[in-house]
């Protein structure tokens, strides 16, 4: 054995309790280069980016140090990671917006962003929606595209926008096996316009011409958006006029 290969095999690799203030399992466990994928592809998913000094990026410097001293291979991927899948939920406050990532249902990263302020969310009773207060869900925009575009072969684009739509009705990367009806969606919840954007990315991402079809998905999840906004704005106005 050579002296380099002797001295990778004594180098401890960086482990999640390294880099996060976690403990339990997941503090042992190595920051393997499929996981920081994993992260990455949900990041970019939900929140149309790579957090600067979020999740992801702390993941990935770690994987490439694991990987450069031979600890890990560029393929390895952690058990939690692997089975429990990474998840990253964004819940909305007065003024901001709290970003929660999460690795195999452990939180190992929290931070917030500025949001304006919106309506309070009163929706009057309705059986024109699943939602909460008749809000058009996702997994009903998802189904009114399949209602609307039925002789329209499902391309890439097509693919990855269902995807994204998946990944932000759930919070989970891991994608629900069986396809995309409400019924397969449990945590299925109103559309919104970041929803809107992230699908809408998505489509344009993958399609060769950089841009959506008219009746597709990213279309559906837009006017989804688009109704549910206005449904706000009006509860809004009745609610400040005490109607």
């Amino acid at each position: 054995m050579s002296q380099e290969q002797s001295q990778r095999s004594e180098q401890e690799p960086i482990k999640y309790g390294d880099v996060f203030p976690i403990q339990g399992e997941l503090a042992e466990k190595t920051v393997a280069p499929g996981d920081a994928a994993l992260m990455q592809t949900a990041e970019n998913t939900i929140l149309g980016h790579i957090q600067k000094g979020g999740a992801a990026a702390t993941m990935q410097s770690a994987a490439m140090r694991n990987e450069r001293a031979g600890l890990v291979d560029h393929n390895d991927m952690s058990y939690d990671a692997g089975l429990g899948g990474v998840s990253i939920t964004e819940t909305d406050l007065p003024g901001k917006r709290v970003i929660t990532e999460s690795i195999g249902g452990q939180v190992v990263d929290q931070f917030s962003q500025r949001a304006p302020l919106a309506p309070p969310a009163i929706f009057e009773q309705s059986s024109g929606g699943g939602g909460r207060g008749g809000a058009i869900t996702i997994g009903e925009a998802l189904e009114a595209t399949a209602m609307t575009a039925r002789q329209k072969p499902v391309d890439r684009s097509d693919a990855a926008a269902i995807q994204a739509a998946e990944v932000r009705a759930t919070g989970r990367i891991n994608i629900v096996p069986g396809g995309d009806a409400t019924s397969k969606l449990p945590p299925d919840r109103p559309v919104t316009r970041r929803d809107a954007e992230g699908v809408t990315g998505a489509e344009m991402r993958n399609d060769p011409y950089l841009t959506t079809h008219p009746t597709g998905v990213a279309a559906s999840v837009a006017a989804a958006a688009r109704i549910n906004q206005t449904k706000l704005a009006s509860a809004g106005r009745e609610a400040d006029q005490g109607v």
